[in-house]
């Protein structure tokens, strides 16, 4: 628990960054939509996908990331004729937590080993502060309240908590580590593109959308610079 409590500071102060910027736009939905799309695929080309393969083998991150792509498809689908405005959110939600089970498992499996333990346990924290920063733009960009975020945040701690914990007693191969790894690339890429890039392109006009995607963009290099 002691793990999920940084892990919440470290989400709630990328929220923090988040809205900050979501009153420099004034709320504007389209522009922080779109903000959110470019951060989220220049954490995926910057820091998610290098570390993936990486780390695991290409197939299982492949296989992965195709099954990521249907499982975006088959949810978009159920989601979008009963959430005009929010399937963009609870999509990248579902990635996101798909997203921390391998690292969760990871850090469960090394707490055994404090010098390497805490070495990663302390990297992956901080890691987590740009998506915080990504999860609380997507959330902003939907008009929702702040205290709905913090819940999330807590509930996505307790997840966290929970996988390390259960990694302390069971070990995941790393296939199927690797092929976590791709749903939620998979899920991410389409959800960042599809969602927050496409769904707003005609939206504002074409200087806007570059302005938006590129400063996303830089701002996930910026992070990526500083962790």
């Amino acid at each position: 628990m002691i793990l999920g409590g940084f892990l919440f500071f470290s989400v709630s102060v990328g929220g923090a960054i988040a809205w900050v910027f979501s009153k420099l736009f004034q709320h504007t939905t389209e522009g922080l939509s779109l903000l959110c799309g470019g951060f989220l695929v220049g954490l995926l080309a910057l820091d998610i996908i290098p570390t993936s393969f990486h780390m695991y083998k290409s197939f299982g991150i492949i296989l992965g990331i195709v099954i990521g792509y249907l499982m975006f498809q088959i949810l978009s689908s159920l989601f979008h004729p009963k959430h005009s405005q929010n399937p963009s959110f609870y999509l990248l939600a579902f990635a996101m937590i798909i997203h921390t089970i391998p690292i969760s498992l990871t850090v469960g499996n090394l707490l055994g080993n404090s010098a390497l333990g805490i070495t990663i346990t302390a990297s992956i924290i901080l890691h987590h502060l740009p998506e915080g920063f990504a999860f609380s733009t997507a959330f902003l960009s939907q008009g929702e309240k702040l205290w709905r975020l913090v819940l999330y945040f807590f509930g996505f701690s307790i997840f966290f908590s929970l996988f390390i914990w259960i990694g302390q007693y069971t070990n995941l191969t790393n296939k199927v580590q690797g092929i976590l790894m791709g749903v939620s690339i998979g899920l991410i890429a389409t959800t960042s593109i599809s969602e927050f890039i496409l769904h707003h392109i005609r939206a504002v006009s074409m200087r806007s959308f570059l302005t938006y995607i590129l400063l996303g963009y830089f701002l996930s290099y910026a992070f990526h610079l500083m962790l």
